[in-house]
């Protein structure tokens, strides 16, 4: 991946990040309801890999 589209996809990412805190706690969700929907959305990320090692 060339290096102008990889710093374009970070910023995306970064802005993504920030859109969504700013639009969640605008809207009165608590941090500790994002942090935890993070951490549940991370563990089924990580379990539905199929990559054939034991957990």
């Amino acid at each position: 991946m060339p290096l102008p589209h990889f710093l374009i996809l970070m910023v995306a990412v970064i802005l993504a990040a920030a859109a969504t805190l700013w639009v969640s706690i605008a809207h009165g969700v608590p941090l500790v309801a994002l942090a935890l929907a993070a951490l549940i959305a991370a563990g089924v990320v990580h379990f539905s890999g199929s990559d054939n090692q034991q957990h």
